[in-house]
């Protein structure tokens, strides 16, 4: 398959995983990049795998990345992360040709794990961990909000009956994504319960 229409790995990663095996020597490696530079480097790398005739041997090249959700000046809006800065994930076969094509990518500072010259390829439990944990590893992946509250933090609500009233952050519920924030009604102070973009800093 051609590199670059692999920057995004199906829900059906596992069972990709299990065909994958039927290719002798094909795996997933952890490349370590300057910071910055890991789109660059996919760039770089898959240019490389094209114009030196590799597809045979390299399958997809991934910047793990996940959506998230800011709100600011009451403007949602979806940013894009990468889960893990300074790192490019490749799923190729490994042999002295390969190996030299990845480490003469500019911006690739090496492979990781294992020795200079023997990489050790991820371990399935990590690369499931990696691929749920990533828009890499689902094509409909629900951007996830941005944790900006704590308790005792004053918000502004902006959505919802409430909105446009001063509050006190009184919970925080990162497992539901929803805090509780008390705001003063008739004279008394009430805990609302609000979905984190329903809220913003003040």
């Amino acid at each position: 398959m051609d590199p670059e229409e692999q920057e995004d790995i199906t829900p059906d990663a596992e069972q990709a995983m299990v065909e994958e095996e039927k290719i002798p020597g094909r795996h997933w490696y952890a490349i370590h990049t300057y910071s910055g530079y890991e789109n660059k480097v996919k760039t770089h790398l898959e240019a490389r795998i094209a114009s030196l005739g590799m597809k045979d041997k390299f399958f997809r090249v991934v910047v793990p990345t996940e959506d998230e959700i800011e709100v600011k000046g009451g403007q949602r809006r979806t940013v894009t992360r990468k889960v893990y800065p300074g790192y490019v994930l490749v799923d190729m076969v490994l042999d002295d040709y390969t190996w030299h094509v990845v480490r003469e990518t500019p911006g690739v500072t090496g492979f990781v794990g294992g020795t200079s010259t023997e990489p050790v390829p991820l371990q399935e439990s990590e690369l499931r961990y990696i691929l749920k944990s990533s828009t890499a590893g689902a094509e409909e992946a629900k951007p996830k909000p941005k944790v900006l509250f704590t308790v005792g933090q004053s918000v502004k609500v902006i959505d919802g009956p409430f909105a446009e009233f001063i509050g006190t952050v009184s919970e925080v519920h990162p497992d539901r994504n929803k805090i509780t924030v008390l705001v003063s009604f008739f004279g008394r102070e009430t805990p609302v319960q609000l979905d984190y973009y329903q809220v913003e800093k003040v």
